[in-house]
């Protein structure tokens, strides 16, 4: 079967093309690229509860560890009636690297429930939450996997979750799980971190290029947690929003959109129809052709395709969503001299921040916003400029050369701590 037909059935082949690409340019034994290259572990298990009304249904629930070779596991938790091991496992898959790439201590997991939350009532949510969290207790905590929110979940579900493992080992242990409320072990500046990230590295990258921030046009695909809080920070920082979008379709405005507004519209609404400071777009995904400066996909996977990637009047791409852009688009991006700063660095930032927060949690000593902001600048922007420095050494593009960056980091670990056999 082809590579490409392979991707067809598999979220994970997909996944696996871009470290092909990137792995054939590094020294990897094939022993290695086998170990890289098959997940540590894959759960897959029932979660039978009772429903308000004395029904009982079952769930199934999934955990994917990926990768231990530089701490332990780290990744999302999502509540989704379409999630299924293969997703999961792409997603742990892509975790290793982004944790690898921005330098953090974690190696990458993701789970999740197939489950509709938006079906459930809060304590139908905190009963399948308490129960998938009890058959995790043995095989998660500071030291082994630390879970954190992700599609459908949300910072009270890993309250429940934390409070789950608490009570089954017997004292309080908030560094579990990220993405917490503040009151009980959250760090602050965590909900705005994704965006922020998006924002400091579009902006870095502006720079570069040498194009004004002031006016500089922005289009965001997306206008959830990431997409509204990078078009905040990019408009705070003098670039002109022309473009913005959710489920619900897409508003241009080329003398700039109130971001605060929208963002006010939004909340109001729940989404942002009816919204009347742009001129409605045709199509699901016709924000993404509008010709701008800056692009960020900040919403689902496989939005930039072979089918629209020549349609696209972008001058820099930053990927806010996970996966935004298939293998296929990505080579006509780089065959167009397009930059794309790919989502394992540029949507990095909500997970250096949970980082901090499982570093405060252990020590126990919260650190203010400002603080967290800052150190989540530096530590962002000096692996960025290594992902430019060996894409300009080797002549790769960035996804390629962050790629290559966090293979060598775990490729160098693992070396160093030799296989146990």
């Amino acid at each position: 079967m082809s590579t490409a037909a392979i991707r067809d059935l598999s979220v994970f082949g997909e996944a696996i093309a871009y470290f092909n690409e990137a792995a054939s340019l590094l020294d990897l034994s094939p022993g290695m690229r086998a170990i890289l290259t098959h997940p540590s572990r894959q759960m897959i298990f029932s979660l039978p509860f009772q429903r308000d009304n004395g029904d009982l249904e079952v769930y199934t629930g999934y955990r994917v560890q990926y990768n231990f070779a530089r701490g332990p596991a780290k990744g999302g938790i999502r509540y989704h009636p379409g999630v299924t091991l293969d997703e999961v496992t792409a997603l742990a898959f892509w975790m290793t690297w982004k944790c690898s790439v921005v330098d953090l201590p974690f190696g990458g997991g993701k789970g999740g429930v197939t489950c509709d939350p938006s079906t459930l009532s809060t304590g139908e949510l905190e009963r399948i939450t308490r129960r998938y969290a009890a058959e995790l207790v043995e095989v998660i905590g500071p030291d082994k996997d630390v879970p954190a929110p992700d599609v459908g979940t949300t910072p009270q579900i890993m309250a429940w979750f934390m409070d789950t493992y608490s009570m089954h080992i017997r004292q309080n242990v908030p560094g579990v799980v990220t993405g917490k409320p503040l009151e009980i072990g959250g760090s602050r500046g965590r909900v705005e971190a994704t965006g922020r990230g998006v924002s400091i590295v579009a902006l870095a990258e502006l720079e570069r290029l040498k194009i004004a921030l002031k006016n500089a046009r922005v289009v965001v695909q997306g206008f959830g947690n990431v997409g509204s809080y990078a078009a905040r920070f990019l408009s705070e920082a003098g670039c002109k929003i022309v473009g913005i979008s959710d489920i619900t379709g897409g508003y241009h405005n080329e003398k700039g959109i109130d971001v605060k507004s929208a963002i006010a519209y939004a909340q109001e609404h729940h989404s942002l129809d009816g919204y009347r400071g742009g001129d409605r777009v045709a199509g699901h995904n016709g924000i993404l052709e509008v010709e701008c400066d800056v692009l960020v996909p900040a919403a689902l996977e496989n939005v930039l395709t072979i089918e629209n990637a020549r349609r696209i009047k972008a001058k820099l791409i930053v990927e806010g969503a996970n996966g935004p852009t298939t293998p296929e688009a990505d080579a006509i991006f780089r065959e167009r001299g397009i930059d794309v700063i790919p989502d394992i660095v540029a949507n990095a930032g909500g997970v250096i921040v949970s980082y901090f927060e499982w570093v405060q949690d252990r020590q126990g000593f919260f650190w203010k916003e400002a603080d967290v902001n800052e150190r989540l600048r530096e530590h962002l922007t000096f692996n960025f400029d290594a992902v430019r420095d060996l894409a300009s050494a080797r002549g790769v593009s960035y996804r390629t050369a962050a790629y290559m960056l966090a293979i060598q980091r775990v490729k160098t670990t693992l070396e160093m701590r030799g296989v146990y056999a």
